[in-house]
């Protein structure tokens, strides 16, 4: 259950960026919500940040290298894991021979071996959704300027999230010029997992 908890918390972190483009990198940003037609708004422009971030060649490799940092820490938390599950293991088995204080005891002894492995997951969790968003920032600043050269060449007024428009006449869809305008400017980005400090441990019950 440990296990799946954190692997569960782990993939939420490291997967914001692939959920998205398993989603919609199948096909180019424009033709993801269909048209209804109609008259050009003059000055209305829309963009699909998550398309940007889906299909940009950035977004992409960071998707990836967010990925790659989730399973070197899960890995990491099977290591410390595994002689524990050992451990409980051989208390199953030994179990029907021991007296309630002696169960008790060791149970209570793989519970306290339990403990900062479980801290060390949760922090790696942390640690992996801080990055997340260190990252998403950056290619945020970094698409920026691309945003506002886009905004420019097409005469827009007003700039609306094209996620919260039910449909009509798409023409001014910034999001393709905006991923290839990204893709010209940065294609990669390297970075590591953010180290935060680990929170302090928890004082036994007496």
């Amino acid at each position: 259950m440990f296990k799946n908890r954190f692997a569960s918390a782990i993939l939420m972190a490291a997967t914001t960026f692939g959920t998205v483009s398993s989603g919609m990198a199948q096909k180019p940003a424009a033709e993801q919500q269909p048209g209804l037609g109609g008259p050009v708004v003059a000055g209305v422009c829309l963009l699909s940040r998550e398309a940007v971030l889906a299909n940009s060649k950035v977004g992409i490799a960071a998707a990836a290298r967010l990925k790659q940092i989730a399973d070197e820490s899960q890995a990491e938390i099977d290591r410390d894991r595994s002689p524990i599950e050992a451990d409980v293991l051989a208390l199953r088995s030994e179990s029907a021979k021991l007296s309630d204080q002696q169960r008790r005891a060791r149970e209570k002894a793989l519970a306290d071996k339990f403990a900062p492995v479980q801290a060390k997951a949760e922090l790696r969790t942390r640690e992996i959704e801080k990055t997340r968003a260190k990252v998403m920032e950056m290619i945020a600043s970094e698409a920026q300027t691309v945003i506002a050269t886009a905004y420019k060449d097409r005469n827009c007024g007003l700039l609306l999230d094209r996620t919260n428009v039910l449909g009509g006449n798409l023409t001014n869809d910034l999001t393709v010029a905006v991923v290839q305008g990204l893709d010209a400017k940065i294609t990669t980005m390297n970075f590591q997992r953010e180290t935060l400090a680990a929170a302090p441990a928890a004082t036994p019950a007496r």
